[in-house]
């Protein structure tokens, strides 16, 4: 029995291993030489936790998937499609929102909305692989002047996001 727990503990260890350096890149190089993917606001949760919890208590748009829910029924296929850009996270971008089956974790407009792709600051815990600073035109890429007036719209950056 001690062999075949020895073997098994062995077995164990080198598929880890083999598991570790084939899923994390080697350097910071490697990992930065591709488009950084959406990895949804959960995983900002652990490291920021205060941002985290206002976010989901104050943000509208921390359930704005719930907008398209709401007025989907009148709208065509291709018009709920054109909600998805402003009331998802990364819709239409690398590794962004698809659908609610393949990237549920992505279907309201997130933290990395703001922040942008998250995948590197996640991975390398570096501030230097996310925006920090933001600009009422990065607001506006969704909040347009019709929009504001449509659905008077305050943007977090006024409102103390967190």
């Amino acid at each position: 029995m001690k062999n075949i727990y020895n073997f098994s503990i062995r077995y164990v260890i080198f598929i880890s291993s083999l598991l570790f350096f084939v899923a994390v890149p080697a350097t910071a190089k490697d990992l930065t030489d591709r488009t950084p993917r959406y990895v949804g606001s959960d995983a900002c949760r652990s490291c920021h936790e205060n941002e985290y919890k206002n976010f989901m208590t104050y943000a509208k748009k921390a359930t704005s998937f719930k907008s398209i829910e709401r007025v989907r029924k009148g709208l065509t296929e291709e018009e709920v499609k054109g909600c998805y850009a402003c009331h998802t996270t990364g819709y239409g971008k690398p590794g962004g929102f698809v659908s609610l089956e393949k990237t549920p974790y992505l279907k309201n407009a997130g933290c990395e909305v703001c922040h942008g792709p998250g995948e590197f600051h996640v991975r390398m815990r570096d501030p230097r692989y996310i925006k920090r600073k933001m600009k009422v035109e990065d607001c506006e890429v969704c909040h347009t002047s019709e929009r504001v007036k449509a659905f008077r719209y305050k943007p977090m950056i006024h409102g103390g996001a967190h």
